[in-house]
């Protein structure tokens, strides 16, 4: 049996002394039982291969309009919501979707692709209310061995609403009324066709 290398590597005897400067020691200990710290210089830091100046800024006065430049940099805004009335009449339930999917008992596999076809499906057939059933997840601890993430898909199918193909074909989307099925659903409400 080889026998183990007494003493600290120089990485875990540089960490020892970075901890060993944070604490308060409870009795004073001989000098001769703590282990001396080699004296390293530090390294240099790296020098770029090309280094770029940093972008011109023209400058302005305030209250000058903003070139279309200025404009471009800005943070694009979300895109306009639904008018108030509509949005009131939604959530309390009193509009009916024209069409609903329901993603119960789907992997993210499946739900992915089939949420997806919908959307633009019912996009494509003009409709401007359609309810996406998501449900709401398992309630406390399961039957597996490893952690459980409840409700998987309710926290996944707003993210695919949100990017590509689906965004540009969105307006809002917002928790269904209970008599729609509630937390464990949601209305998206599609743009005009153009």
């Amino acid at each position: 049996m080889m026998r183990r290398p007494r003493g600290l590597r120089p990485d875990d005897l540089d960490i020892w002394h970075r901890v060993v400067q944070t604490v308060t020691p409870m009795h004073l200990r001989p000098a001769y039982l703590i282990p001396a710290r080699p004296v390293v210089a530090p390294d240099p830091p790296p020098t770029p291969a090309n280094p770029r100046p940093p972008p011109r800024i023209d400058p302005f006065l305030i209250g000058e309009k903003a070139s279309r430049d200025h404009v471009a940099m800005r943070p694009q805004s979300p895109g306009p919501l639904m008018d108030a009335k509509a949005f009131a009449r939604m959530s309390r339930g009193k509009l009916s979707p024209e069409s609903r999917l329901d993603l119960h008992g789907m992997t993210l596999a499946e739900a992915h692709p089939e949420l997806t076809r919908f959307v633009i499906a019912a996009h494509a057939k003009g409709q401007r209310l359609v309810l996406v059933i998501t449900g709401k997840g398992k309630r406390g601890p399961g039957g597996s061995l490893g952690p459980e993430r409840p409700g998987i898909l309710k926290h996944q199918v707003p993210h695919w609403l949100a990017m590509a193909p689906l965004a540009p074909l969105i307006l809002q989307v917002a928790d269904a009324h209970l008599k729609h099925g509630g937390g464990g659903a949601l209305y998206v409400y599609l743009r005009r066709l153009r």
